[in-house]
This record gives C-alpha cells, structure tokens and sequence, in this order.
C-alpha cells in the first residue's frame, strides 16, 4: 500500500538517524512514500518545529501521515502520542509540537502510545524516532487503526500559543516567531521602512524592506542579504510597527 509518510525533525543531515527511521519504515512497508519536510529545526526548538510543520502539512494529500520529533523531553514522562484529525495523522512527542497545524484541524481522535506490539524491540530511552514513532507510522500506513496503537489520551494535546500581535493607537506590537534560512525575519529595533514591498526584490542589497511572505505574516527582508545579521535580530525579540498615514 503506497502511503505519504512526512519527517520533520531536528535530527540535521549530518548523523544517520532520520535514514534510520527511513530504513524503520521501508522495513515494515516497503510501499511507503518517505517525504521530508525538514531536518534542520533548531536542536530542541518545539516552537520553530510546530512553526514550521503547521506551515508545511496541509499541501501534502488528504491520509499523509505526519511525523514530527522534536523532542527534548525524550524518555522523560512525556507521552508518545497519535493524533487523527478530519484529514491527517500526527505522530510524536505530546509536547506542544503539533499544537499550531491542530487548531487549523478538527481533531478526530488522540491516542496515548502505549502498545509495544508496534513498537521495536528494545525501545531505547533516547530514540523513539526510531523505535515507537517510525513503526507506529509504518503499521498506520498498512491500514492499522489508531485504537490498535493504545489507549485514549486522558488530557488534551499539549498547546503552546502564537505570540498574538498587539494593537495600540498607531502602533501594533509583534515579535520575532522565526528566522528563515535566508535570513528573512518572519513577523526591529528602530529600523524605518517605507511601506510593504511586494517582492524581495524591490529592495536594495543590504537595505531593509518589509513584505508579506508566503506564509501570510510579515516579514523583514534584505535583498540578497540576511537581515537577521544586518540588523542583529533575534527569534523573539519584540516588533513595533507603526502606521504613519501621509507617508507617500
């Protein structure tokens, strides 16, 4: 049965381990279709790896199967949970990560992982990646139901909140959520930008320019620049943005 299987982690792409729960999953369904999402999140980051699979689950087939580990909770009291919502799974750690793709989501059922029958062998204490999540999504893949992986979760999923922007007169007040790999500021210090640019390329190199970015937020850009080292910004760092009217 051919069945889309996501990654995202914060395993890099220097050690084997998001090819080891690849060779998991192609062990107990050789037909899964292995996609990654990422592999670069911040070592420990849960905000930036909910960031960023929120932004990225919903183009993928209506059945995909999402995991996500990251995971410094890992062999601790935290619970390994699946999640089943109108169109899509989730599997990892119960720790916030999937908070921000579940409240765009109907969730259908959530699943305590609990039976070891699914799991491997000798589940280590420091790889659930390996050892409960990558068979668990293999096994789900095959047509296994979630009710067959463990009890119902007692609690509700673990949430963490979206820094809500807020309004002032004339101003509204935001922070940093996340930096891209180039550098771009997803929604400065006291930095003036005229207006909001409709392309990257409407700027200067080395010069700041606000746009909207693909995600929906705003971002500060340099234009074949990193303006996260231009302008020493930091992820959470606070954002005030002024409405000047008359500007033009």
């Amino acid at each position: 049965m051919k069945q889309i299987i996501t990654l995202a982690t914060d395993f890099g792409i220097k050690d084997s381990y998001a090819g080891i729960m690849k060779g998991v999953i192609l062990s107990i369904n050789p037909d899964a279709k292995i996609l990654d999402i990422t592999h670069l999140v911040s070592h420990q980051n849960i905000f930036e790896g909910a960031i960023v699979i929120s932004e990225a689950y919903k183009y993928f087939p209506k059945g995909t199967i999402h995991i996500g580990i990251v995971d410094p909770g890992v062999g601790s009291k935290r619970k390994p949970i699946l999640i089943e919502t109108d169109r899509y799974f989730f599997i990892g750690p119960d720790n916030g990560l999937f908070s921000l793709a579940l409240k765009k989501e109907r969730i259908k059922k959530a699943v305590h992982l609990t039976n070891k029958k699914y799991f491997l062998k000798d589940v280590s204490s420091t790889f659930h990646g390996r050892d409960i999540f990558a068979p668990v999504a293999a096994h789900l893949s095959l047509g296994k139901k979630p009710d067959s992986f463990g009890k119902p979760l007692n609690t509700r999923p673990q949430l963490i909140d979206m820094p809500e922007p807020i309004k002032k007169r004339g101003s509204i007040i935001g922070e940093v959520i996340y930096i891209d790999s180039f550098g771009n500021l997803i929604i400065i210090k006291r930095i003036r930008i005229k207006g909001i640019s409709k392309t990257y390329v409407d700027g200067k190199k080395g010069l700041p320019i606000a746009v909207i970015g693909s995600s929906g937020n705003l971002e500060i850009a340099c234009y074949a620049d990193s303006a996260s080292e231009i302008l020493q910004i930091k992820q959470g760092e606070k954002v005030e943005v002024d409405i000047i009217q008359n500007l033009w």
